[in-house]
């Protein structure tokens, strides 16, 4: 994909989730700016009848009964970007602030938003350039639209913002003239249209979509690796077994591990073994994975549509101008609350898996996987560290959406919170490739320790990956530098390729 046209309906969650990776010239189609003019239009009608409509000609928010003289309507939208520009935190991510510039684009092109495509023009060329504005993270309450964030997207338009390129911070003409245009000249309404608007929380919602789907996959492989590890039984994972519980997400994770469980060196080694049941979280992996696939998947539909959505106030429709609540966020929070119990239970349930190695249930294994048990502790503090992160992620997992607080002098007095919603899912997220990178490397320990038997020739491909990245544990050493390195490679990707996903439905379809 060498180049996006965005015409405001066509834009999928597959595409914003290869978006870094293929960076396509973006531009608008040319129905899109027609649309876009005709809304401007209507909105330079009202300003010459001088007809009262929100945000065009009269204060924002609390202060929407003021109205506004002709000759202050531009001096207005510059106000409102400059004065909402109190984001605080550190910055969004290079992934997140690309997405919030394709996704405000794209929404302003369906041509409700009465905004110049100058504008968007000016927007597209800081996306192609990879002039990436300084977006910190925090200061929206997912209600009136994530203001305080786009603002700082505004202000890099009108050449008074902070935009990171090639490494470097540039401010101001420096930042416009990285991106090859000039500063836009703010017309009225245009400020409130680009402030306006739920990109921010969709974007993070997004990048938590696709970050839970690389680690459920990854927790399938890992999980996988476990049950060789364990000696535990392939029979929780039959076909009749799930399909009589008729659940789609079951259904599908069950026969993912199927693809790895075939059969092996280790398997054949304890067959007619006394144990009759594995603990839960062996048995019921499909289960609860599966839950968490449907999880994501609904998540995605919600998400899919949101691409293509029109989230600011006032409406362009013809001749009218109408005000509603569209930047409510509440859907968007909804589904990143989700997200984050399913990503909690993720590393829930792997935690316990990293405990059952290292308990000797497999008469096989050393305690903690120690060489020599007492003189030398093996993966004891590993598995600490894992049970902390995952204590740490029971909090976080509490809804942001459950909470609101009233801003604006009570005129906006319900709020969705969907940015904190999703920046917390992200740090859930973090949390989960730490965990599962202690599992991954206790499980692969603990193959090492039953050769020279083998496991399927699938789960040797996942071992053999994670051996080019972590030598073979030989024996007391420092695990933290282990950890991070398996953690990075998971969030690239390191397991998925070894899952046979041909035919497996696509959750950004």
């Amino acid at each position: 994909m060498k180049k996006l046209s965005l015409t405001g309906a066509d834009l999928t969650l597959k595409t914003l989730a290869e978006f870094d990776r293929l960076r396509p010239q973006t531009v608008i189609n040319q129905d899109a700016l027609t649309r876009m003019q005709a809304s401007v239009d209507t909105v330079r009608r009202v300003v010459e009848t001088g007809r009262v409509s929100y945000g065009i000609n009269t204060g924002f928010g609390a202060l929407a009964r003021e109205h506004i003289s002709r000759d202050q309507l531009i001096q207005l939208q510059y106000n409102l970007v400059r004065s909402h520009a109190c984001g605080l935190g550190e910055p969004l991510s290079p992934g997140v602030t690309r997405r919030i510039l394709l996704l405000k684009a794209n929404s302003l092109a369906i041509g409700n938003s009465g905004i110049r495509p100058l504008v968007v023009d000016t927007l597209l060329a800081l996306l192609n350039h990879d002039v990436l504005p300084v977006i910190p993270a925090k200061g929206s309450v997912g209600a009136s639209g994530d203001l305080a964030p786009l603002a700082h997207l505004a202000l890099a338009l009108i050449g008074e913002g902070e935009a990171s390129h090639a490494g470097e911070i540039l401010r101001g003409p420096a930042l416009l003239s990285a991106a090859n245009t000039k500063a836009v000249r703010l017309e009225p309404k245009e400020g409130l249209a680009l402030l306006n608007g739920t990109q921010v929380s969709a974007a993070l919602a997004m990048e938590g979509l696709f970050q839970a789907r690389e680690a459920l996959l990854s927790s399938i492989a890992i999980g996988a690796l476990t049950v060789e590890a364990m000696a535990g039984s392939y029979s929780p994972f039959d076909a009749r077994i799930h399909a009589v519980r008729n659940l789609p997400g079951q259904i599908l994770v069950s026969g993912l591990f199927r693809g790895l469980l075939t059969g092996s060196g280790i398997w054949q080694s304890h067959q007619g073994c006394d144990r009759v049941q594995d603990p839960y979280a062996l048995r019921c992996m499909p289960q609860v994975f599966g839950a968490i696939w449907d999880t994501l998947a609904h998540a995605a539909r919600i998400l899919g549509k949101e691409c293509n959505s029109v989230s600011d106030n006032p409406l362009i429709f013809g001749d009218e101008v109408l005000s509603g609540g569209n930047f409510h966020a509440e859907s968007l929070a909804f589904v990143a609350d989700f997200m984050a119990i399913a990503a909690t239970e993720l590393g829930n349930i792997s935690e316990r898996r990293t405990d059952l190695l290292l308990r000797k249930v497999n008469p096989r294994l050393e305690m903690f996987l120690a060489r020599q048990p007492g003189v030398e502790s093996g993966f004891m503090i590993a598995h600490v560290t894992a049970a902390a992160l995952a204590s740490e992620n029971k909090t976080l997992a509490h809804p942001a959406s459950a909470d609101t607080i009233p801003t604006s002098a009570g005129q906006e007095d319900h709020v969705s919170m969907a940015p904190w919603a999703g920046l917390k899912l992200l740090q859930i997220l973090e949390n989960v490739r730490y965990i599962l990178a202690i599992e991954a490397l206790t499980a692969a320990a603990a193959i090492d320790a039953q050769r020279p038997l083998k496991t399927t020739p699938q789960l040797e491909k996942v071992h053999a990956r994670l051996r080019e990245h972590v030598a073979a544990h030989d024996g007391d050493r420092r695990l933290d530098g282990d950890i991070r390195r398996i953690a990075g490679e998971l969030k690239d990707g390191l397991l998925v390729g070894c899952l046979e996903l041909e035919g497996v439905a696509d959750l950004y379809a």
